[in-house]
């Protein structure tokens, strides 16, 4: 595992307004992450979305959900989007990003506000939806990037913000690639 370094919450503040100039309608695909595995991740540089698969080769679609009736992944949580910058400040170091444990990292507004629940956005050429079910921290995600991580992204601003991310459903599958533009439609 890789160690990073935890910051402060005044450290995590002071990033804020960096985050909060986010794009608004259309940002870029940062990374990429397959998950083939429990806690296995992969950085891809292209990467295919389906309808019923999620990121085509990651491992939603056969983990079991602690969150349902039934233990079926939810359809409405294929694909996690977090914002690059509330990332790149987290992890202070790229390479950290994927301990996150999120698909795909964007520089973009992904607060309530900006993408409402239903809202749609297109990567390359897929197409996916909000969804309004929330994205929030857990234990793994306080252990990688600290207590006052978690705190953080899930304060009444962070949440607002969604700086933990989001979960979306992929309604028009596709192929994506970092670079690619991410644009609310």
């Amino acid at each position: 595992m890789l160690n990073v370094q935890y910051l402060s919450m005044t450290e995590l503040e002071a990033g804020m307004e960096h985050i909060r100039q986010s794009p608004k309608d259309q940002g870029t695909l940062n990374m990429i992450v397959h998950r083939p595995g429990v806690d296995e991740r992969e950085v891809l540089h292209e990467g295919e979305l389906s309808t019923t698969e999620g990121l085509v080769g990651d491992t939603w679609k056969t983990r079991v959900s602690v969150h349902s009736t039934d233990g079926f992944p939810n359809p409405k949580k294929q694909i996690t989007i977090m914002n690059a910058r509330t990332i790149a400040l987290l992890a202070q170091s790229e390479e950290y990003w994927p301990l996150a444990g999120d698909q795909l990292y964007a520089d973009m507004d992904l607060s309530e506000d900006n993408l409402p629940p239903g809202t749609q956005i297109a990567i390359g050429s897929a197409i996916l939806e909000v969804s309004a079910d929330p994205h929030t921290g857990c234990q793994k995600f306080s252990s990688r990037f600290g207590v006052e991580a978690l705190k953080f992204v899930n304060s009444p601003e962070g949440k607002r913000l969604h700086l933990r991310g989001i979960n979306t459903r992929v309604i028009q599958g596709g192929v994506i690639r970092v670079g690619n533009a991410v644009t609310k439609i």
